[in-house]
């Protein structure tokens, strides 16, 4: 049996031989500022999970911290003035109907406030010369030579149509006038006259002494008859007075006779004031019908 050949023995005095060099012990990572193991190294790219259930992405709770003035993001379209969906429209209706009812609403106020004031002429009309439209024919039995050419006048205004008329009224074989008619229309067209010519025509008596008043029923509105009588028995002196005045809508009409006794009037039995005031009845309603265009 061979043996493997053995080493020849180092000498005791031969130095050692050098060997390989010996390994510098291992230096621990330093830190660094990159925050992967190796800066030379791309990051690593990241696996994308196993398939699974479909997960919506997370919404941002608010506001993140450190910004105070942040808002959260908002997703979908802008909400409606009035809100989304249905609810958005039918407030928007809403609004939009409000605003149709109000329009509505003040355009009828308008119309009626319109209509409220409007003059309430009725028809009537104030003739340049009203002595030509009048008819003072019941007068005319008992004075038969009345006056051929009465006077008048009119006035014609924004606020007011107004024409007036003044006869002379002879007896057969007078020289003078024995009385006297005065006739008036008045178009109020700005303001309605009801309250003042009820205030001034009612309480006639209580503003002049002696006077009587009357209310007459059947011609317009409302209409009065104020009379006066100063004559005596046989006395050659006196007054006899007869006022008829009516209002009908913003129209008022006046009639007026009046006749004055002296010892130089040959007239010394003047008609009396209830034939008067039926004269003057029959003649207006008549006057009044004529005024109406």
């Amino acid at each position: 049996m061979s043996t493997p050949p053995q080493q020849p023995a180092q000498p005791a005095d031969r130095p050692p031989q050098p060997g390989p060099p010996a390994q510098p012990p291992s230096v621990p990572p330093q830190p660094t500022a990159y925050p992967y193991p190796n800066p030379q190294s791309a990051p690593p790219v990241p696996q994308a999970p196993p398939p699974g259930p479909f997960q919506p992405p997370a919404m941002p709770a608010g506001p993140q911290p450190g910004n105070p003035y942040a808002q959260p993001p908002q997703y979908g379209p802008p909400p409606t003035a009035g809100g989304s969906g249905g609810a958005g429209r039918a407030v928007l209706w809403a609004v939009v109907g409000a605003i149709v009812a109000s329009a509505a609403w003040a355009a009828g106020v308008l119309l009626i406030g319109a209509a409220a004031n409007a003059a309430d002429l009725r028809g009537y009309t104030a003739p340049s010369d009203l002595c030509s439209r009048a008819d003072y024919g019941s007068f005319k039995d008992e004075y038969t030579a009345s006056d051929s050419t009465p006077t008048h006048s009119s006035l014609k205004d924004p606020a007011l149509d107004e024409s007036h008329c003044s006869a002379s009224l002879k007896k057969s074989g007078s020289s003078y006038a024995d009385a006297y008619l005065s006739l008036q229309v008045d178009l109020h067209k700005k303001t309605d006259p009801a309250p003042e010519f009820t205030a001034t025509w009612k309480n006639y008596e209580r503003a002049h002494t002696g006077y009587d008043v009357g209310a007459v029923e059947g011609i317009g509105d409302e209409a009065y008859l104020v009379t006066q009588d100063t004559t005596t028995g046989t006395s050659s002196t006196g007054s006899r007075y007869a006022t008829l005045a009516v209002r009908d809508g913003w129209v008022t009409y006046t009639m007026t006779y009046s006749a004055y006794l002296s010892s130089y009037d040959p007239d010394k039995d003047p008609p009396e004031i209830d034939e008067v005031s039926d004269w003057l009845k029959t003649d207006t309603r008549n006057t009044l019908g004529r005024l109406k265009s």
